[in-house]
């Protein structure tokens, strides 16, 4: 069994097809790079909730980071 998140194993699917193309290559991409603005946003959202070492202001920023690299561009 394997702990690997779904979009990482999808992405190397997609990288390992016969069939691979510049659209699965995009996809791959892709998948690979919501996953890591998924992880910063928890991690974002868990240290607002834990963050006692942080001012408000501070953990507002943070996530606003997180937000604004995981919107469209």
């Amino acid at each position: 069994m394997t702990t690997q998140p779904e979009a990482l194993r999808l992405a190397d699917e997609l990288d390992a097809a016969p069939y691979s193309s510049q659209c699965t290559n995009a996809a791959a991409a892709e998948l690979r790079r919501l996953h890591e603005v998924n992880q910063e946003l928890v991690a974002a959202l868990k240290e607002m909730l834990d963050g006692e070492n942080k001012s408000f202001r501070e953990l507002c920023e943070q996530a606003r980071a997180a937000i604004a690299q995981g919107e469209l561009k």
